[in-house]
Parts: C-alpha cells; structure tokens; sequence
C-alpha cells in the first residue's frame, strides 16, 4: 500500500505540492489528472525519493521507500529513456538487471512481452530502427517485466493510438489483477475513466477532486439529460430548468439542467403523448468535470 500524507514541496516562492493526502491500496489503480503544471510529476518524484518533501511524508508498506524497495517498482517517466543503439533484447535485459532479474530469468520472457504489445520489430533491432509508438512500447516492456508491486506511468497513453492505448489499458489491467499499486497520469479522461478505482484531480498543486470516479461524478449532480423525442430543440429549451440543449451524432437530443430535480417535471412533458425510446439522466463526464474544476479561478 502506497500512502502520500500531507505532502508540501516548495521551488523557491512557488508551492509545486501543498498539502496532497492519498492512499493506493494493494491491487488498485489512482489516476492522477491536471492540467500542466499541476504537481503530477513533482508528486510521482516525491514518492520516488527523487526529490524530498518539505512537509509530509510518503509511506510504501509502512514505512519509507528504502533502497532494497526499488527492485520492487516500475516507474514510466514523462520523458522517454531508451538508448537508441541498443538492440531491444539487450534494452529489455539491462533494465531487468537494475531491478534485480537475471537474464536468465527475463530473456525466455521477451518473445511473450513482445506479442502482448504487438511491438512491430524483432528483438535483434536496434531501437533507432522503431517508430516512435513502438518505442515507447519497448519502455513500457521494461518498466512492467520485471513484475512490480508499485507502478509509477507518467502519461503512459501520449502518442499512442487508441489500438495500442487499449494494449497498455490491458496491460495495466493485469499488473493490478496480480496486486500491483498502480498510479498513473493521464490527459485523456477516457482512460482514467476506463480503468481507475480512484482518482485524484491537483490544480496549482492543490488537490480539489479525491474519490472514485463515480462519486466524483455524482456529486456534481444528474444534470444532463439524453433523450430521444420529436419535440423541437428550440421548445425544449423553453422548458424550466433548461440551461442549452444539443444533439448528437447518434440523434438524441442533450439538455443542460440547472438542477438535478428538473428531470421530472421534462420527463412528465416530454412522454405526455406516450413511451419514448431514450431518456437517460446523466451526471457530466469527467472531461467535463476536468475542464470545470481547471477553469476555477485561483483562491
């Protein structure tokens, strides 16, 4: 179990964390969101001990991440770190090696890690020779093979496309069903929302949202509302209640409530005249909600 307590780092006059309190239990997955510069990455580095907090501390099982610990992690940075000359295999092998696997251990493996990320190379290629994505799948293989028990990815999904996005979303998937604590960054909320028990929202280091991607979304109410009706958008606009209403590609009308308790009184007017096929009362997305707690002004 990762748990962040209180956790202050100070650059100068800039407060990059101040006062962030998380917990990742064992065989659970935390998303972290915010915008760029929010104090993800500043986060992932005090729980790496690469940088030591002013305040807080940052507890791995109880007590704080000790060298013998860091065979024990796989830890995906932001910033890509493969050597280019180096061939796959030798890649995969040396960074094993780091976390305490031998080749004999790891090298019958890579054949398997490989087919699992469709990486499209063999591993006699040098990774100069791999496009960008399949590089960046050569650095996945070597932060998960080695099997960790805590799991660090800084947007893991950049660049990725949503096949080989749905690859590392599977990937993930796993490590967690094998126990792994898993924490990762990500500026799609789609995965976030696809494979997170927990998420974490941070704006100017602080952190404003903390929970389960469903009560997080509750909280902000069922104020959009998906139905299917011959009514016009504009007379559904006129209803009580009816902030905007849109329609979507598949033909539905959305409306935007200012309330919650709306949805009766339009679900009374707009069946009056008998069934409907689609009404579904929806609390926003968590790219809404993203983009709303992003556009607060500053306290």
């Amino acid at each position: 179990m990762l748990e962040a307590k209180s956790l202050v780092k100070r650059f100068g006059d800039l407060v990059a964390v101040d006062g962030i309190d998380f917990t990742i239990e064992k065989g659970s997955i935390l998303g972290l969101i915010g915008q760029n510069g929010a104090g993800k990455t500043t986060t992932f580095r005090l729980i790496l001990n690469l940088l030591g907090p002013d305040e807080g501390e940052v507890l791995w099982n109880g007590h704080r991440l000790r060298k013998k610990d860091y065979d024990t992690v796989g830890y995906l940075p932001e910033e890509r770190g493969l050597y280019p000359k180096v061939t796959i295999e030798d890649q995969i092998l040396y960074f094993a090696q780091l976390r305490g696997k031998s080749k004999k251990e790891i090298k019958p493996q890579i054949d398997a890690w490989m087919e699992k990320f469709q990486v499209k190379g063999k591993k006699s290629d040098k990774v100069k020779t791999l496009s960008k994505g399949n590089q960046q799948k050569v650095q996945l293989i070597c932060t998960l093979i080695h099997e960790p028990e805590l799991i660090i990815l800084d947007e893991p999904f950049s660049g990725l496309d949503p096949v080989n996005a749905e690859l590392l979303e599977e990937g993930i998937k796993e490590a967690k069903k094998r126990g792994a604590s898993i924490i990762f960054s990500s500026h799609n909320m789609n995965n976030v929302e696809e494979i997170c028990d927990n998420l974490v929202m941070l704006r100017n280091g602080r952190m404003v949202l903390n929970g389960t991607v469903r009560d997080i979304r509750e909280q902000f109410g069922r104020t959009r509302l998906f139905l299917e009706t011959p009514i016009a958008e504009e007379e559904l606009g006129q209803m009580p209640g009816v902030l905007s209403v849109s329609g979507t590609s598949e033909g539905l009308k959305v409306l935007t409530l200012d309330a919650p308790e709306r949805g009766k009184d339009i679900f009374d007017r707009v069946t009056e005249n008998g069934y409907i096929t689609t009404f579904s009362q929806q609390p926003p997305t968590l790219e809404e909600i993203f983009k709303l707690k992003a556009g607060e002004p500053n306290e």
